[in-house]
C-alpha cells in the first residue's frame, strides 16, 4: 500500500494524515499510431503523478494523488474509432464536484496533471478560481516542458519519439514492435497564420495523420523514457514541495 495513492489507502490511515496537496491525474483516450495502447495518457498521467508523488511524500509532503480520469477532450477525433470524448463543459463539473470536495475538506491545493493536449484547462480553472476563492487550483501540462529537447531527436505531440519512449519504459509490453509504427507525418494548414501560434483552429484528427500519430517515434528507446521520466517526476516533486509551503493567502513576491 501507497500511502500517498487514494485508490490504495483506506480509512485507516486516512484518519491519522492531515493532507495539504491533491493532485488529479487526467489523461484520454484514443488511438496513439499503431503500435501505442488507447491508455498511453492515462498510463502517463497515472505514473507521473505517482512517482512525483512518491518523492514529495519522501521528503515530507503530505500529498494524496487521487484516481484518473480516463477520458478527455476529442472533438477533433470524432470520426476515429472508440476514441471517446467529454465536452469541456463535462469537465468543468467533474472538477467544480471534486473541487467542492476538496474545499469543504480544507485541502486547498490542487494540480490537475494534464497528460492530453485537447484538455485545456486555463478557462476551467478561472471559472473554479472565482466559485473557490481560497482554493489554489493549478495545472501541470508536463508533456510541454522545454527540456525534453535534451532527452529526445525528434519533436511531435502525439505518439512520438518522446511518448513511445516512456511507454517502452513503463509498460513494454503493451508496446508493438517500432516497426509496426507508422511515422506520424502530420498535414500542416494551408494558410500559414494557423502554424504560427497566433490563430487557431481545432485539427480534425483524421485530415492531418494517416496513422493518428503526429510525430516520428522510429528513435524511441526505452532508456531514453527512463532518463525523461526520472527528469521530469523530479521536476514536478520539486513543485509540489514548494506548493505544500505555499501561503495560497499571499503567494506572491
Amino acid at each position: 500500500m501507497r500511502p500517498y495513492i487514494l485508490a490504495e489507502t483506506n480509512w485507516k490511515t486516512i484518519q491519522k494524515t492531515n493532507f495539504s496537496i491533491a493532485v488529479l491525474p487526467w489523461g484520454a483516450t484514443e488511438a496513439h499510431n499503431y503500435h501505442l495502447p488507447y491508455a498511453t495518457d492515462v498510463i502517463e498521467s497515472e505514473c507521473i503523478a505517482s512517482e512525483s508523488a512518491r518523492i514529495a511524500w519522501e521528503q515530507g509532503c503530505r500529498i494524496i494523488v487521487l484516481p484518473a480520469i480516463p477520458f478527455g477532450v476529442n472533438t477533433g477525433q470524432a470520426d476515429i474509432t472508440l476514441d471517446i470524448n467529454i465536452n469541456p463543459s463535462t469537465q468543468l463539473i467533474l472538477l467544480s464536484d471534486i473541487v467542492e470536495t476538496l474545499n469543504r475538506q480544507n485541502i486547498h491545493k490542487l494540480v490537475v496533471l494534464n497528460s492530453h493536449g485537447g484538455n485545456d484547462f486555463k478557462p476551467i480553472l478561472r471559472e473554479l478560481g472565482l466559485k473557490f476563492p481560497k482554493m489554489h487550483i493549478s495545472v501541470c501540462n508536463w508533456f510541454q516542458n522545454g527540456e525534453k529537447k535534451n532527452y529526445f531527436d525528434q519533436i511531435g505531440d502525439h505518439a512520438d519519439e518522446m511518448e513511445t519512449s516512456l511507454l517502452m519504459y513503463l509498460r513494454p509490453e503493451l508496446v508493438l514492435p517500432l516497426s509496426e509504427a507508422g511515422e506520424g507525418k502530420e498535414k500542416k494548414h494551408k494558410i500559414k497564420e494557423f502554424t504560427e501560434g497566433w490563430m487557431w483552429s481545432e485539427r480534425k484528427w483524421s485530415k492531418i495523420t494517416a496513422d493518428t500519430g503526429v510525430g516520428n517515434p522510429k528513435l524511441a528507446t526505452a532508456e531514453k523514457g527512463e532518463r525523461y521520466f526520472k527528469f521530469i517526476t523530479e521536476k514536478i516533486a520539486n513543485v509540489f514541495i514548494q506548493l505544500e509551503k505555499l501561503d495560497v493567502e499571499h503567494p506572491y513576491e
